[in-house]
């Protein structure tokens, strides 16, 4: 097929182009059958355009982002390997949807997001979610779809490899949907190997099953107050492992007196600084015995299983 310029057509063809522009000129002026003369001809307007909403209760191989951009978007059957699981999705009310950004993690509007997704992640899950390798966060638009009207955000569940919120977040097979409903979820907090560094603080923490060896054990959940700052010196975690003894005194049965402390020591951790300004508040907290190997549970044994041990 051979194509034209503009300069090729030549005056003739310019005439031809004339003509035929004049034709339909005229010919538009008559109305044929079913046309009105007006340019939409009663046609429906367009709709303004609808932004991207994502779906609850759906799987996804992405990493977890707190800005949730459409392009990374991807719903997976949750049978296939996957990352994260989306719970709940929400509506940023005023005034945070009034907002020229999204709201920061110590924003009022992030706090109430975050305490919904909270209690969405226990109902879902089907029991406290921090009693067990859980993590949650919150994804929001990116600043681009929020300046678009995107409100949205979304209730995000993760499983951790190990008891640490920091640690490595897994790949896994299956929906979280009511996973600590069973009695011996594999995903719940029990006992655990404490290991030591040079420096004598603790290195790693892996689990281990309650009849096997072992010197720590989950004991509970402590709250701090709404207005307890993230610990950062020495003063301020022992705030944190006085909450967590009083936890141990109830789990194993024993006084919580002066003597605890030579009981068992404690391991307290709290989530980290983002969910913290959020307002998550829990405190996973567990017993730790140095001077013995244990082989079982703690749990209702009472004092002669945890003896005061005076060094």
């Amino acid at each position: 097929m051979r194509h034209f310029s503009r300069r090729h057509l030549g005056r003739r063809g310019w005439g031809m182009a004339a003509m035929l522009g004049l034709t339909l000129l005229v010919a538009g002026c008559g109305n044929p059958p079913g046309v009105d003369g007006n340019l939409t001809n009663g046609w429906a307007a367009i709709g303004a355009p609808a932004g991207f909403t994502p779906v609850a209760e759906t799987c996804h191989l992405a990493n977890f982002s707190t800005s949730g951009a459409r392009s990374s978007y991807e719903e997976v059957d949750c049978q296939i390997k996957h990352r994260t699981e989306t719970v709940y999705v929400g509506e940023y009310p005023g005034p945070a949807a009034e907002a020229d950004d999204p709201p920061a993690n110590d924003s009022a509007g992030q706090r109430a997001a975050y305490q919904i997704c909270d209690s969405k992640t226990t109902a879902y899950v089907g029991g406290p979610w921090r009693t067990a390798r859980l993590w949650i966060g919150v994804t929001q638009p990116t600043k681009a779809a929020w300046a678009g009207g995107a409100r949205w955000y979304r209730c995000e569940v993760l499983v951790s490899s190990s008891v640490e919120d920091d640690a490595g977040l897994v790949q896994r097979v299956g929906s979280l949907r009511d996973a600590l409903k069973e009695p011996r979820s594999p995903l719940l907090l029990t006992c655990y190997g404490v290991q030591l560094d040079k420096d004598g603080k603790i290195s790693s923490m892996p689990a281990s099953s309650c009849a096997a060896g072992h010197n720590a054990e989950f004991v509970g959940i402590w709250e701090t107050g709404a207005d307890v700052a993230y610990p950062d010196s020495s003063k301020d975690w022992d705030e944190f492992h006085d909450g967590c003894r009083a936890l141990i005194a109830t789990y194993v049965d024993v006084p919580d007196d002066a003597d605890l402390e030579y009981r068992a020591g404690v391991v307290s951790l709290p989530g980290g600084e983002d969910v913290w300004a959020m307002g998550d508040r829990g405190v996973r907290c567990y017993l730790w015995v140095d001077t013995a190997t244990l082989t079982s549970s703690l749990k209702g044994k009472g004092q002669k299983a945890l003896p005061v041990q005076y060094q």
